[in-house]
C-alpha cells in the first residue's frame, strides 16, 4: 500500500477491482452463454457500466485525484443497480455480492 492510501482507501480499490472483473466475466462467461434474461440488453449494459466505472474509481483512487469521491459516490449507485439487475437470476450471487461489497466500500469513501 502507498503512503497516501488509507486501509479503507486500499480496501476500496479492492473492491473496485474484484468487482470490475466479476461483472466482466459473469457477463462473458454466464450471462451471454445462459441467455433469456441474462443475455438481456439493459442487463447486460449495467453489468458493463458497472464494470467500467469499477474501473475507473479504481483508476482515481490509484493516481490519487482529489475528484474520488465523486466518482465512488457513482460508481456505488452503478453497482447498486447492477446487483439488483443481478438479483433473482440463478448463478448470479457472486456478481450480487461483489457489487454489494463495492458500493458500501465506495459509500464509504464519497462521505
Amino acid at each position: 500500500m502507498h503512503d497516501h492510501m488509507s486501509a479503507e482507501m486500499q480496501a476500496c480499490m479492492d473492491a473496485c477491482h474484484h468487482c470490475h472483473v466479476t461483472c466482466l466475466s459473469m457477463t462473458t462467461q454466464h450471462c451471454l452463454q445462459v441467455g433469456g434474461a441474462h443475455a438481456a440488453p439493459d442487463h447486460i449494459k449495467i453489468m458493463l457500466d458497472c464494470a467500467q466505472i469499477c474501473g475507473t474509481s479504481l483508476d482515481f483512487m490509484a493516481r490519487g485525484s482529489d475528484q474520488h469521491k465523486l466518482v465512488c459516490g457513482i460508481c456505488a449507485q452503478i453497482c447498486r443497480a447492477c446487483a439488483e439487475s443481478c438479483r433473482g437470476l440463478d448463478g448470479m450471487e457472486e456478481c450480487v455480492a461483489a457489487c454489494e461489497r463495492c458500493a458500501d466500500a465506495c459509500e464509504k469513501m464519497a462521505a
